[in-house]
C-alpha cells in the first residue's frame, strides 16, 4: 500500500489497493501475474505501469530472502535494522520504510511525505535545499520518539489545509510567529 501511495492521494491509494486485493487475494498471485495485469488492477492509483513491476520486484525479493511472502520476522528486529532491510528492497526508500515502521509495525518512525517536507522546510527545521532523504536523516534524530506519529499526522493536516504548496494561508497559520518563511512569502505576495 505504501508503494501505491507514492505520488497520489489517499483516496486513490485506497482505491488501487482495493483493486489489487480484489484481483489478487494472495500475494503469491501478484508475483505470478503479468505486470500488465497487476498494473490494470492498480490503475486508479496512478503510475500503475511503474508501480506494478516495483511491487512485484519487492515481493520477489522478500520471498527470496524470507523463504515466504512475509515480513513477520521484522517485528522482533530493532528499528534501524528494519529500516536497513526495507531500504535494501528494490525501489524502497526512507519514506516507504518509515511508513512501514509506523503504520505496519507500530514503531516510532517519522515518514517524510511531501507535506512534512514542505512544512518542516518552511519552519526552518531542515535546510532549504534538503531533499526528502536529507530531511529524513536530520529529523529522525531530532523529533522525539514519543511525538513522531502525532507530529507526522498533524504536519500532513497542516500542509494540506494551511501551509499549502501554492499560496499558503500564512495569515491563518497558528505557527506564523515561529515560521521564518511566512513573513517572506507574505511580503513577496506568494501567500495569503
Amino acid at each position: 500500500m505504501t508503494v501505491l501511495s507514492q505520488h497520489t492521494s489517499d483516496v486513490n491509494t485506497a482505491r488501487a489497493f482495493a483493486g489489487l486485493k480484489a484481483r489478487f487475494p494472495e500475494w503469491d498471485s501478484v508475483v505470478r501475474a503479468s505486470p500488465k495485469r497487476v498494473a490494470d488492477a492498480i490503475r486508479s492509483g496512478g503510475l500503475a505501469d511503474q508501480k506494478a513491476p516495483r511491487i512485484q520486484a519487492i515481493l520477489r525479493e522478500i520471498a527470496r530472502r524470507e523463504g515466504r511472502l512475509s515480513l513477520d520476522r521484522l517485528r522482533d528486529v530493532d528499528d534501524d535494522e528494519v529500516e536497513d532491510y526495507l531500504c535494501s528492497l528494490p525501489g524502497v526508500g526512507p519514506k516507504t520504510a518509515a511508513c512501514v515502521l509506523v503504520f505496519s509495525l507500530g514503531r516510532a518512525a517519522f515518514p517524510i511525505d511531501t507535506h512534512v517536507h514542505r512544512v518542516t522546510k518552511r519552519l526552518g527545521w531542515i535546510p532549504e535545499n534538503a531533499s526528502a532523504e536529507g530531511a529524513h536523516a536530520v529529523l529522525k534524530h531530532v523529533v522525539p520518539a514519543d511525538v513522531r506519529y502525532e507530529l507526522h499526522v498533524q504536519l500532513i493536516a497542516h500542509g494540506r489545509t494551511i501551509c499549502k504548496a501554492r499560496m499558503p494561508l500564512c495569515t491563518e497559520c497558528p505557527l506564523l510567529d515561529l515560521c521564518p518563511a511566512g513573513p517572506r512569502l507574505l511580503a513577496e505576495g506568494l501567500a495569503r
